[in-house]
């Protein structure tokens, strides 16, 4: 019976370029200075790489969409490299391509990177369907992101009996602390320091998520070498080692809009691969077993109820510990988006998985200053989500040490 690949892989090296808006950059100078970083990090040769993933979502823009550019554009020697795309999740696949490559013992080292290049769309928001290699917004579509997101806080407010004005405070408190948290990370693309009452008194976008309440749309790339623990430990005989505990994958079936049992207020796909993640890395209490997390906060109302998804939070009680400062990275019993997540450091789609990996992996080996830094980490937990709520595929990452 398969057991998952609990410390069957362990992570090398990882890379993280700056976000932003990358006017001077192409992707390929994106995805080169993510890997300059990880390739040090690593302490290996790119020789001895034997196989790579490239995760993006629009990247045909600039590159196509085979794995050739990251061929060329890092000058790898003649590897098979294979472009994987799962929405917003896609530098996640990358992510779960390389480890199941080494999990399975088909390579002893393995690279994956995520890279896009949005801002050259001209496009303020995600861009919504690509036609030909350009751009084009679904004017006349009958869903937005923003719209389809803001009805978890309409569905959460009503079940849970609120005030949307309570709620609304609630997802203000989770902008404001991905913006402290982003204020003191250089590589985030949104470092400015906003109040509380900023947020909730910015521009409507779609009711009730304000303009505080949507991340930024960036350039990015990110990148992961991962190994077997045999491999690392040889190679680091002096340094920690970061393993992979699990990693999950759930795509949505349809049936949350086929039946009744879905009431709006959660992400089933994010219930589910949560459930299965905790099962493989052997956790019985997330609560009280994750030492912090990175989750896909796209929008604030989307980070409040996955902490409820994930089983930190209690249904219904994500908001009360949100207020509690809970999540808070000083002081808070789980910190949430320590880089400042989505919604600050930014969001390149094919980037993002990666780039949380990588702030929890940086975490784990406590390499930050310690205004950013989270008290002894053990176990560190990774959400990614791409999709709307009710069709969606959300990717689950545990790290440990």
């Amino acid at each position: 019976m398969a057991k998952g690949i609990k410390d069957k892989v362990a992570v090398l090296g990882m890379g993280c370029s700056r976000f932003g808006e990358r006017w001077d950059m192409e992707s390929e100078d994106l995805m080169i200075e993510a890997f300059t970083e990880c390739i040090a990090d690593a302490g290996i040769e790119k020789k001895q790489l034997e196989a790579c993933w490239l995760g993006s979502y629009f990247i045909e823009i600039n590159i196509g969409k085979a794995g050739i550019p990251a061929a060329v554009a890092l000058k790898l020697p003649f590897l098979p490299v294979t472009r994987v795309e799962n929405k917003c999740a896609s530098g996640s696949e990358a992510f779960r391509g390389a480890c199941y490559a080494v999990a399975s013992g088909a390579c002893d080292f393995a690279l994956a990177i995520g890279a896009e290049k949005l801002k050259d769309a001209g496009y303020g928001g995600l861009p919504a369907i690509a036609v030909d290699g350009q751009m084009e917004v679904m004017l006349h579509a009958d869903w937005t992101a923003p719209g389809a997101f803001a009805q978890l806080a309409s569905a959460y407010q009503a079940k849970y009996g609120m005030s949307m004005e309570q709620l609304k405070e609630a997802m203000a408190y989770v902008s404001w602390k991905s913006h402290q948290n982003g204020v003191m990370n250089p590589r985030a693309h949104l470092r400015r320091d906003v109040t509380k009452e900023q947020i909730i008194k910015s521009p409507m976008i779609a009711y009730p998520l304000g303009l505080f309440d949507c991340c930024g749309v960036s350039d990015g790339a990110a990148a992961a070498i991962v190994t077997t623990p045999e491999i690392a430990r040889s190679l680091k005989k002096d340094e920690e080692i970061v393993y992979v505990k699990s990693l999950q994958i759930a795509c949505s079936s349809g049936e949350e809009a086929m039946y009744t049992d879905w009431d709006g207020t959660s992400v089933m796909s994010t219930t589910l691969a949560a459930q299965r993640a905790y099962d493989e890395a052997g956790i019985k209490n997330p609560r009280e077993e994750i030492s912090m997390m990175e989750v896909h906060d796209c929008f604030s109302i989307t980070e409040l109820v996955t902490m409820e998804d994930l089983q930190i939070s209690q249904r219904g009680k994500a908001p009360e510990d949100i207020l509690n400062g809970f999540y808070d990275l000083k002081g808070g019993g789980v910190p949430c988006q320590t880089d400042g997540g989505l919604k600050c450091f930014g969001h390149p789609i094919g980037a993002s998985g990666l780039r949380m990996i990588y702030e929890m992996y940086s975490q784990l080996l406590q390499r930050w200053p310690e205004e950013r830094s989270v008290k002894d980490p053990r176990l560190a937990l990774t959400h990614n989500l791409g999709g709307i709520p009710n069709r969606n595929v959300v990717s689950l990452v545990i790290l440990g040490k």
